[in-house]
């Protein structure tokens, strides 16, 4: 009521003058780039007398980041959002689109089924309750609040209860559930007509018609010009608020960020298995940095993120500088680091019992992000194994390109010893050891068995320095 309040008193006829249209988009899936953009765009436009349009056209996203939106929307003190949907607002779109002041629809546009979904093998499968109730609870308060059909709003989550349009002797229209038409008494149900709305076990989804005439959108309008007409404010401009730059770049990384983790990982595993500090460090870091730098920009990632990242560059100092090898401060850089990812993409530490999804969504992060080590270790594998050899010749010479193939040695060593020459071993032969001829030593060989030192052996063949010996 208080948004609508708003709406009449700026009309043209007010004397302290015109309000200001902005138009903004919510196009593509939802997910914590266009929260960021969301918040920017209400920042700038909430202030007395203005209005703004957002363009929706989206199948829906991650419910975190819808929720974000949704706070934003209904958190505004001063701007009045009308929603108009171009082509679907899907899912997360259709909260979106509830949580504006006003919606309007093009012609064959539709909105509706917001079902929690996940995905697994057999492909997506709704989730349960659960899952459902705070989001009706979401769909209830939104409905409330804009004087749309909650029971209707509730439908769009939920597809157990068949939802019945009623309508009385003295044509008041009201929507009920199953078991609240159940309830009425027999002269109720015989002075009234009931019409099925959404029929048990489908969600509700509407054209622009339907929305129209089920309370939800105010009018079908074929372009903006048909909002601002149907304010009155058909001679105002309209101040479009687009994408920056590094919003689009964010959007860019967050599609490919796996890859980017990918990547990274698999450099910084090649930098531990290098000796020193190089370039695959240096791809390491600013891959990762890439990754993490756009979950800072979206306002995900805070201070106990960057605090596991340092750590882990410390303990990778270590296990680099300091403990050589690949050992217990390289597994803790790479914990502290991979950690440090988890919590970069979720705006929370620890799921909140009251939203299911948080820890649904902590599942999906760790399985992002873990799967993209296991996949970097088997890609540095690989690069060691085939590309790495081949790059050597990338840096200038000179090289040796001489092979050993056909190399053999000459060894004309005279040892001044010959067979028959009987001497003690000075060492056990395990099989080789020393051998003591007067007060010449010698290395040996035995044929394979032990003998003990102190014992009397017997050279029976020198093939070049190699001296064969056996027991006496």
């Amino acid at each position: 009521m208080k948004k609508m309040l708003i709406i009449l008193l700026i009309l043209p006829v007010i004397a302290w003058g015109e309000p200001t249209i902005y138009e903004g988009t919510i196009t593509g899936d939802v997910e914590p780039a266009m929260a960021a953009y969301v918040k920017r765009m209400l920042e700038q436009v909430d202030q007395p007398d203005a209005i703004l349009i957002l363009k929706m056209d989206t199948f829906g996203g991650r419910v975190d980041a819808a929720f974000d939106i949704v706070d934003e929307l209904t958190n505004t003190q001063y701007v009045t959002t009308i929603a108009y949907v171009t082509n679907q607002a899907i899912s997360a779109g259709a909260l979106i689109a509830l949580a504006c002041d006003q919606l309007y629809m093009k012609p064959h546009t539709t909105i509706g089924d917001c079902a929690p979904i996940t995905y697994d093998s057999d492909g997506p499968q709704m989730l349960g309750e659960k899952f459902q109730s705070p989001l009706r609870a979401k769909f209830r308060t939104l409905a409330k609040k804009n004087g749309y059909p909650s029971l209707l709003a509730e439908a769009m989550v939920s597809s157990e209860k068949a939802v019945y349009e009623v309508i009385d002797a003295s044509m008041n229209v009201r929507y009920m559930d199953r078991h609240a038409y159940d309830d009425l008494t027999e002269a109720e149900k015989k002075a009234c007509r009931k019409r099925t709305i959404v029929p048990k076990g489908e969600l509700l989804t509407m054209d622009d018609t339907e929305a129209h005439d089920l309370g939800f959108s105010k009018k079908t309008a074929s372009k903006i010009e048909d909002i601002q007409a149907d304010l009155s404010m058909e001679n105002l401009n309209i101040v479009p608020i687009e994408e920056t730059w590094s919003e689009q770049l964010v959007r860019a990384i967050y599609s490919v960020s796996s890859i980017l983790l990918l990547i990274g990982m698999a450099a910084l595993y090649m930098e531990l298995k290098s000796p020193g500090f190089g370039v695959f460090g240096i791809i390491g870091i600013i891959f990762l940095g890439i990754v993490f730098f756009a979950q800072y920009f979206v306002g995900l990632s805070d201070h106990v993120e960057l605090l596991l990242i340092a750590l882990g560059v410390v303990l990778m100092g270590f296990e680099m500088f300091v403990f050589p090898g690949f050992g217990v401060s390289g597994l803790l850089a790479i914990g502290c680091i991979a950690i440090a990812l988890i919590l970069s993409f979720q705006g929370f530490v620890i799921p909140s019992p009251d939203m299911p999804w948080e820890t649904q969504l902590m599942v999906n992060n760790s399985i992002k992000v873990l799967g993209s080590a296991v996949l970097s270790w088997l890609l540095a594998i690989v690069l060691f194994r085939f590309v790495v050899p081949k790059t050597a010749h990338m840096v200038s010479g000179p090289y040796l390109h001489t092979n050993l193939e056909k190399a053999h040695v000459a060894d004309e060593t005279n040892l001044d010893i010959q067979t028959g020459s009987i001497g003690v071993a000075r060492t056990p032969l395990r099989p080789s050891g020393k051998m003591a001829v007067g007060k010449h030593i010698y290395d040996v060989l035995t044929q394979g068995e032990f003998i003990p030192q102190g014992a009397e052996i017997k050279v029976i063949t020198t093939k070049g320095a190699k001296v064969i010996v056996k027991p006496l």
